[in-house]
């Protein structure tokens, strides 16, 4: 039998730091929601990479920032709990945010953040690998500045300028990685892509739609569920999802006038399905209200998250 090597990766970064959408790059293939909204990612999600004899499970986790409620502290708590068993940590970094100046709004709120994971990874003792991204957004004596700040912390080996958004420098990330995953054997098979369900899979795709159709009007405050999967004779798939909310109005929202809201986000939920399943999807969405989800211990069990945490 052929060496094998493999390595858990652990993603951590503050919110919209491109997490997500550097962990897709990394796949080549769509494992996790991505939108501009902060927060997207709910819970752990773990994508598979493959590169010559080296298996990489890259985990994407919740953007770590200063919790306020229930569901804040259990996301943070998910992030955190990825280093633990993680062969490598690399430590995403939005450099846009940190040279735009900003003082107030999610710039500030970023390089905050951001701080403050650095502050605990060098707590904790923890050595990981630095990857700048949105570089191509900053000019570069600023990018080397920040860089070399960055560096004085004393708490990355290593350092990578990538744009995870038109794949510049994911390459090299994948190759690094590759080189340090330590030998063993692969966890998965060679070509699975992520390790959730197809229907947790679909669920994400419909409230990545949502969450980014519905923009400022209930960016948080809804969630999805797959009710049924049917598998047809043709080989398609009829999926029964339910777009839960916390409040009658956002009901409406969601729906939109004359129903034009959910039947946007149904067609292209639906497209990009087909598109991650190989195959004719029918879709169709119902919009419930169900006040106070947040707080239900159940919904914590099924994202995986720490109700107490």
């Amino acid at each position: 039998m052929a060496e094998q090597f493999c390595a858990v990766v652990a993603v951590l970064g503050a919110p919209n730091a491109g997490k997500s959408t550097l962990v897709n790059a990394l796949v080549g293939a769509k494992v996790a929601a991505v939108t501009k909204k902060v927060q997207t990612t709910r819970a752990l999600v773990r994508g598979i990479a493959m590169r010559n004899a080296v298996q990489l499970i890259l985990i994407d986790t919740p953007g770590v920032f200063a919790p306020k409620r229930r569901f804040d502290r259990a996301m943070v708590a998910a992030a955190w709990s990825a280093l633990e068993g993680a062969d490598a940590v690399v430590h995403v970094v939005d450099a846009s945010a940190h040279v735009s100046g900003a003082k107030t709004g999610a710039d500030s709120h970023s390089v905050a953040d951001s701080a403050a994971i650095t502050a605990k990874l060098k707590q904790m003792e923890i050595a990981s690998i630095l990857v700048l991204n949105k570089v191509d957004a900053v000019p570069r004596p600023a990018l080397l500045e920040l860089t070399a700040k960055l560096v004085g912390e004393g708490l990355y080996t290593d350092v990578m300028m990538i744009s995870a958004k038109n794949g510049d420098g994911v390459g090299d990330l994948l190759k690094l990685l590759a080189e340090r995953a330590p030998e063993g054997p692969w966890l998965f098979p060679e070509d699975q892509t992520m390790d959730a369900p197809a229907r947790v899979l679909a669920a994400e795709i419909t409230r990545e739609k949502a969450m980014q159709r519905l923009h400022d009007e209930l960016p948080y405050d809804l969630i999805v569920e797959t009710e049924a999967w049917e598998e047809r004779k043709d080989g398609s798939a009829k999926i029964d999802q339910i777009l839960f909310v916390a409040r009658e109005s956002q009901r409406k929202i969601a729906i939109g006038a004359k129903g034009q809201s959910i039947k946007a986000i149904g067609e292209l939920a639906r497209k990009e399905m087909e598109e991650a399943f190989g195959r004719r999807i029918h879709l169709f969405l119902h919009v419930k209200v169900r006040e106070g989800w947040s707080e239900e211990r159940a919904l914590y069990q099924r994202l995986g998250l720490d109700y107490e945490a």
